[in-house]
């Protein structure tokens, strides 16, 4: 993997990953762009604890731009972009508009130039890349100083909220560890207090044993719908060795893990039948605290759920789900798996 360094005309860092050698990566960006530099305000929930971002500044970000202007396509025909090359494979950038700057970062993640593709239509080659972009993104945003947790997603869908339609993903590198997390460390104590084990072992190893809702396995993954799901499909992809982030994958889980990704995302676009439009959905990668004391407790794994309950139908967060954070689930997990077990690739 060759990886290429560059400044947007407003400081932002820009960074090119090749499968290979050759490709032409020193394009300026000739836009009258005023420096970056908006500050986010960080408050703190005085009744749950919670980190809030006041980040007024989002405001401003692009919204649902019409053909032609994306933001995101490589820049041609004399039309600048965030991306200098007339041409690229993988893109990493500073998000013009962040959640959080200083302390954290968040950027974006370009997986192909093609506008109108999608992850799991990558081929073998680029989705490896892929992968080695955000395991490398882990690795340097996990070395920053004040960085609390990792975070690599994709949203995908307009009723997911996304508002630029070119395949790409974002890293959220948070100055804290967000309240999730949290609250997962404490059940891994608990279980730990109470059995000696690890949960995350325990959870896999007891998924696996049950079978009814395992969805698709390989030798080194295997993804299956919680048991206490709460999106109509949720699916959990885990490594069978327990690792806290990507950067701590072997190579054969490595190797295995995209072609996994993107049969299991081939799956939800499959869940409503032929002729459905693409199913909206969101697919993140929990990755370990950093430089936590219960980092060793942590298990790497990637979740991915979709608010479509049934074509036409979205499951849309109300008064018990937004309100009290108890969430109600149309779906039984071991239909849901058997749904997406019979999705599965001919």
């Amino acid at each position: 993997m060759r990886k290429t360094a560059i400044r947007l005309a407003d400081g932002r860092e820009l960074l090119y990953y090749d499968a290979r050698d050759g490709a032409a990566r020193d394009a300026a960006d000739p836009r009258p762009l005023a420096p970056a530099g908006r500050g986010t305000e960080l408050r703190t929930d005085p009744l749950l604890g919670d980190t809030v971002a006041i980040a007024s500044h989002r405001q401003e970000r692009t919204y649902h731009p019409p053909p032609g202007l994306c933001p995101l396509c490589p820049s041609r025909d004399g039309r600048p972009t965030e991306i200098p090359a007339a041409d690229y494979e993988v893109v990493v950038l500073e998000n013009r508009f962040p959640a959080f700057a200083g302390p954290g970062r968040c950027e974006v993640v370009c997986f192909t130039a093609d506008h109108d593709g999608s992850f799991a239509a990558l081929d073998d080659e680029r989705a490896a890349l892929v992968l080695a972009a955000w395991t490398d993104r882990t690795a340097e945003l996990s070395a920053l100083p004040g960085i609390g947790q990792v975070y690599c997603f994709e949203n995908r869908g307009a009723e997911i909220g996304v508002t630029l339609a070119h395949p790409h993903g974002q890293i959220y590198a948070y100055p804290f560890v967000p309240p999730r997390t949290e609250r997962v460390l404490a059940s891994a104590v608990a279980h730990r207090r109470r059995t000696g084990r690890n949960l995350f072992d325990d959870v896999v190893a007891a998924e696996e044993a049950d079978g009814r809702r395992v969805v698709l396995s390989g030798e080194h993954w295997t993804a299956f719908v919680p048991y206490a799901a709460h999106w109509p499909y949720e699916v959990h992809l885990h490594p069978r060795r327990r690792v806290p982030d990507l950067t701590a994958l072997g190579a054969a889980a490595r190797a295995e893990l995209p072609v996994l990704q993107r049969e299991l995302l081939r799956r939800f676009d499959r869940l409503f039948g032929p002729g459905a439009p693409p199913t909206p959905y969101v697919s993140g990668w929990h990755q370990a605290p950093v430089r936590h004391p219960l980092r060793a407790e942590y298990g790497l794994h990637l979740e991915v759920f979709t608010v479509r309950r049934t074509p036409g139908k979205l499951k849309f967060l109300a008064g018990s789900e937004s309100g009290m954070n108890v969430f109600i689930n149309d779906v039984p997990p071991e239909a849901a798996a058997e749904r997406l077990r019979e999705a599965a690739s001919e």
